[in-house]
């Protein structure tokens, strides 16, 4: 049954995630984004990550998804035709060589079944959410409040970029006669 269900999820995450970058209507484009995510999601339940699963729904589901689709509605896209150049066709084949290299790299790598230094006893006894929360929230804190500041650099300046200029030469309601 598990291996059904594995099936299931990697099968239409990988069926989502090609419509995500081969659709032409972005809305359309955000659905399969957020078909792919919930599949993600349910991997995490298959592997007993709890923690991982709910951080999927709540961020990236959730979160993540709903500021796409804020960026859709604000650049107020046309509707145009896109073609498809033969310098695509030549990014393709770059993109393509360079994915190959990195999987390469990925199974020579010295570093492949690296064991982590919480071992599978203190996991289980203080539970997988408590582990990932004292390692982020102790070894990783001073990263934790960087992205955090990125973030909110981020969001100030979607809301400059969105914000539309009013012209130069027309001034406030508050006219001086």
């Amino acid at each position: 049954m598990m291996y059904l269900l594995f099936g299931y999820f990697a099968a239409v995450s990988i069926v989502a995630g090609i419509m995500t970058v081969a659709l032409r209507n972005p809305v359309h484009c955000g659905l399969a984004l957020l078909t792919l995510l919930l599949h993600v999601a349910g991997l995490f339940v298959l592997l007993n990550a709890e923690f991982l699963f709910g951080v999927q729904i709540i961020v990236y589901a959730g979160a993540i998804l709903i500021l796409y689709l804020f960026v859709l509605m604000l650049l107020n896209l046309k509707t145009e035709e896109q073609y498809f150049h033969k310098k695509c066709a030549f990014l393709l084949f770059v993109g393509v060589g360079i994915l190959c290299e990195l999987l390469v790299l990925t199974v020579m790598s010295p570093y492949g079944g690296a064991k982590g230094t919480a071992t599978a006893e203190v996991v289980l006894e203080t539970g997988p959410s408590h582990a990932v929360g004292i390692t982020m929230f102790s070894e990783y804190l001073l990263l934790f409040e960087i992205v955090g500041v990125f973030l909110l650099g981020a969001i100030i300046g979607a809301i400059v970029l969105a914000k539309t200029p009013s012209p130069i030469g027309e001034k406030s309601d508050q006219s001086v006669s």
